[in-house]
């Protein structure tokens, strides 16, 4: 069974805004019984307040369009062997999957990012596999979605997660998954997102966290975008989403350990308000970047360079897991039984 911990309150614990048993529990990683006090906590409010956030302006090496494509084209290789085993298991996607609130097979469902269609799978499991649309800038992972027999009826898009070539209010639910971290612009993706959905509907993106440890956080902000759970609040209010829900997920080996960050660690949904504004409500102006824009004479001086260092610190995160999972394993017996001690 994946770890899970569904919860609304790293910023309000960093603004002081729970008791100080809370504040023991969450130090000591000891997160089960955190979130049992959390919960009761007199101090704790509901809405954590997001005046003061400043968005990140720095981008990953890897969080770019062109440079996103290619690191796509060679790991679309062992996607589903090596990566989703240690970063994105069929537990942790059924559970997020639960708060996309896919209650009806004739939804029309968006996924977007879907690469090699293992969260589509996950999809189709409550919803008819021809209202299914799969998004995805890589030909390469797609290729490997469309030869999955469950996947047959599913249709397919290539396409731009910040410039959605669908009309508006054309959705019921939008999924994404493992796909924000290569965003340039995150706010106009998740506003692209409340732009395509019917009045109602619902949008679902999982995603990384940031480190807190020092060391994988360097790793983590080099390689790509690893957004704190506040950014996914902040952008999701920027455009308009009501209802915001968060929870955080992880792969059941890691026993909870969450410090050094995780590839698939939060899972947060928004519904558009049923009478609310058809658009987002933030006005972007044009695109940064396009896959289609070409280089420059200087980018593509630079690219092999950001893109091989990009690579080095994702190969981090490749072996990362076995460190924790080791950890785990021989220091964390049973941390149920742990977290059940006062």
């Amino acid at each position: 069974m994946a770890w899970i911990v569904s919860a609304s309150g790293t910023e309000t614990f960093r603004q002081n805004k729970v008791c100080n048993s809370c504040k023991r529990c969450f130090l000591r990683k000891r997160f089960n019984l955190f979130i049992q006090k959390y919960e009761k906590c007199t101090m704790n409010l509901t809405d954590a307040s997001l005046s003061n956030f400043t968005e990140r302006t720095r981008k990953g090496l890897i969080q770019h369009k062109k440079e996103a494509f290619w690191f796509y084209r060679f790991l679309s290789i062992v996607y589903d062997t090596i990566v989703n085993p240690l970063h994105w298991t069929v537990e942790m996607r059924d559970t997020s999957l639960k708060q996309a609130e896919l209650v009806s097979r004739d939804l029309k469902v968006l996924d977007v990012g879907g690469g090699t269609g293992f969260t589509t799978e996950g999809i189709i499991e409550y919803v008819d596999a021809h209202n299914v649309t799969l998004l995805d800038q890589s030909p390469h992972q797609m290729a490997k979605a469309k030869n999955k027999p469950s996947l047959s009826t599913v249709n397919f898009v290539e396409g731009d997660a910040e410039n959605l070539p669908f009309p508006s209010n054309s959705f019921d639910r939008y999924v994404s998954a493992g796909s924000i971290e290569y965003w340039p612009e995150p706010q106009r993706g998740i506003s692209e997102a409340y732009r395509v959905l019917k009045c109602g509907g619902l949008a679902t993106i999982i995603g990384p966290v940031r480190a807190t440890h020092w060391f994988s956080r360097f790793w983590c902000d080099l390689w790509m975008l690893f957004p704190a759970e506040e950014e996914y609040r902040y952008w999701f209010q920027n455009a308009g989403f009501q209802d915001i829900r968060v929870s955080y997920i992880g792969p059941a080996a890691y026993k909870g350990i969450r410090e050094h960050g995780l590839i698939m660690g939060l899972t947060i949904s928004g519904k558009k308000p049923i009478n609310g504004p058809s658009e987002p409500m933030c006005r972007l102006g044009p695109m940064k970047e396009s896959l289609s824009s070409p280089f420059t004479w200087q980018q593509k001086l630079i690219f092999p360079f950001r893109w091989l260092l990009g690579c080095v610190a994702g190969f981090y995160y490749f072996i990362l897991p076995f460190f924790v999972m080791f950890y785990a394993a021989v220091f964390i017996r049973d941390r149920s039984t742990k977290d059940s001690k006062p």
